[in-house]
């Protein structure tokens, strides 16, 4: 952090450092002593000054107009235009949280209007004024995000969300924004909150409607579900998926690798059975409608078809269990499926690694014959049955070395 700032004081020339000021999550960081994630300033100083040291203008019609430079090694600067000093409080008193309305000049002079520094302390999010989260809803969820890393709204912030129906305002709000959101929540330290919350307060049913469906649905057979709906086993899911690992497309699995249970028949409740097919159905619309990656989308889909297979991989045939691990490569879930057993089934799958590796193998390391593979009259099934018989060989031997 300390290398960040000399930087930006050796960048920006010295006459202009009591002018320039660090601002947002920026100054957040900095007293915080974490890694900055962008570089959010705010200068009154002439736009000369700006465009000789190679900044442009970019204008936008929803928010203040901003100076853009990508430098190493900062990667994007962003400037906020001031026409004087005595703008900047009123530039801070329009962000979203105090913790996030500080600004701290080039030669070390903070500014804090707000007493954000006091909440920061405390963890605390307090809105900057009544009107903050009315004036961009989005600021919920960001609020959301941040209590996933131990911060916490305050009373009135949380009175405020209360006091209305806020169905309307968030339908103005683009998928691709709460996604963000959602997934930057995915990979924080207590990814759950985010959901719990939403529902909580009943915001962003309109994203993510299955979150709120889920409370209503049973989990499973009591006798192995004493959790009880599906939404607290989800979320137990994802919670012990990320106390195994940081890696968010394992923990959005873990928390969706159930979506067919929400369309099981009733009569069907409470073993779901076929759930994992039916999952797997859903997942591209799912995924289309919130306008996530197509890798996160294969990563789901195969992990909705693939989990309760796996959860019983003690009982597989060796056969099957080098379909499910040539199924689950080409989902790209190889890495983290013995992970969403363990938070899901709090089982394990001893022989993974082995069976990863023969189902690697191609003809020829698996020791097929040769003439076999280049007679065209031999039909295909005929040779996929051989390979396999090859691979169930090898997986026998390897795990018995």
């Amino acid at each position: 952090m300390d290398r960040l700032i000399a930087a930006l004081k050796s960048f920006f020339p010295e006459h202009l450092h009591s002018s320039i000021f660090m601002v947002g999550g920026m100054v957040r960081d900095v007293l915080l002593g974490v890694e900055c994630q962008d570089v959010d300033l705010a200068a009154a100083v002439p736009v000369s000054e700006l465009t000789a040291l190679g900044f442009r203008l970019v204008e936008s019609k929803s928010t203040p107009n901003i100076y853009f430079r990508f430098k190493e090694p900062f990667g994007k600067i962003e400037i906020t235009w001031l026409h004087t000093l005595d703008a900047l409080p009123d530039d801070l008193s329009r962000r979203d949280f105090t913790v996030n309305a500080m600004a701290m000049s080039l030669d070390g002079k903070l500014s804090d209007p707000l007493r954000g520094q006091a909440d920061l302390q405390r963890r605390t999010l307090r809105c900057c004024s009544p009107t903050s989260l009315t004036d961009d809803p989005l600021r919920i969820l960001r609020a959301f995000r941040f209590e996933c890393e131990g911060w916490r709204l305050d009373a009135e912030a949380e009175a405020i969300l209360k006091s209305r129906d806020w169905s309307v305002q968030l339908q103005g709000i683009p998928v691709e924004r709460f996604s963000q959101e959602m997934l930057k929540a995915i990979g924080k330290e207590d990814p759950s909150r985010f959901f719990r919350r939403m529902v909580e307060f009943g915001i962003g049913d309109n994203f993510l409607p299955e979150i709120f469906r889920m409370a209503a649905i049973t989990a499973g057979p009591p006798q192995h579900h004493p959790e009880g709906d599906l939404f607290t086993h989800s979320l137990q899911v994802l919670e012990r998926m990320a106390q195994l690992t940081p890696d968010p497309t394992a923990r959005f699995c873990a928390l969706f690798h159930d979506l067919g249970k929400l369309y099981t028949p009733p009569e069907l409740h409470p073993k779901h059975h076929g759930h994992d097919a039916l999952g797997a159905e859903q997942v591209p619309a799912f995924c289309k409608r919130l306008r996530l990656p197509v890798a996160l989308q294969r990563a789901l889909q195969a992990t909705n078809r693939l989990h309760n297979n796996a959860n019983r991989w003690e009982e597989l045939r060796d056969s099957t269990k080098i379909r499910l691990a040539l199924d689950a490569i080409k989902g790209g879930i190889q890495d983290f499926l013995p992970l969403q057993v363990a938070a899901d089934f709090h089982a394990e799958m001893p022989g993974w690694e082995v069976a990863l590796e023969v189902a690697r193998m191609n003809a020829a390391q698996l020791g097929v014959d040769p003439a076999l593979l280049d007679n065209k009259e031999v039909p295909p099934e005929k040779l996929q049955q051989v390979i396999m018989q090859h691979r169930v060989e090898r997986l026998k031997k390897g795990l018995h070395d």
